[in-house]
């Protein structure tokens, strides 16, 4: 027979358990958590990406400027430069997207929202997380059929050739891991605001 202390032990160790598992439950969308530093990692990978093709485009378009400029020289344009330069922007627009949407780096109107309190604000960013995602889910479709169309029916570009559908994969890349880190966003703000945790600081501009 359990004596009284000995239950009293064992009820302790069931309510810190439980404890255990709530707080689990609770910084499984923090950013310090095993699933934040994975969506923090995949979101850096394809701002740099972003980034490295925008100085991949910024190298290509001065070289063909300068080849234009020097046709007199024997020199000559990159064959295909536009259509090269709005293929890679289009990317790198869509990889810096979750990146910007994981830093909140969004412009923000802050006119009416200042005016209520905490608890408020961090229910209306859930409201807000919700629209994110569910525009990055439907973008993410769209290019997806929008890349099987053009391989189904083999568009190329002008002057390359270059098939349209790789151009359509390469922003379907980005808009998938946008839906990936827009679902963590959301997850982070419902848990902040049941918890009453606050939100990661602004790096927006505030209207």
């Amino acid at each position: 027979m359990d004596t009284p202390s000995a239950l009293s032990k064992q009820s302790q160790s069931t309510a810190v358990a439980c404890g255990r598992q709530g707080r689990g439950r609770e910084i499984l969308f923090q950013d310090h958590s095993l699933l934040g530093r994975s969506v923090y990692g995949l979101a850096k990978a394809m701002a740099w990406l972003g980034g490295a093709m925008l100085i991949a485009v910024v190298a290509m378009v001065t070289i063909s400027i300068v080849g234009r400029a020097l046709l007199w020289a024997g020199l000559r344009p990159i064959t295909g430069d536009y259509e090269l330069a709005s293929a890679g922007v289009a990317f790198a627009i869509f990889a810096f997207l979750p990146w910007a949407h994981l830093e909140r780096g969004h412009a923000i109107v802050t006119l009416l929202t200042d005016r209520f309190g905490p608890r408020v604000n961090a229910w209306i960013l859930v409201i807000t997380d919700t629209m994110m995602l569910v525009v990055a889910t439907f973008i993410a479709w769209r290019l997806w059929f929008g890349m099987l169309d053009k391989f189904a029916y083999r568009e190329t570009t002008l002057l390359l050739r270059m098939p349209l559908g790789w151009a359509y994969a390469a922003g379907f890349v980005g808009t998938a891991a946008f839906v990936i880190i827009a679902v963590y966003v959301l997850g982070r703000s419902v848990t902040n605001a049941l918890t009453g945790r606050s939100e990661p600081k602004h790096v927006g501009g505030e209207i």
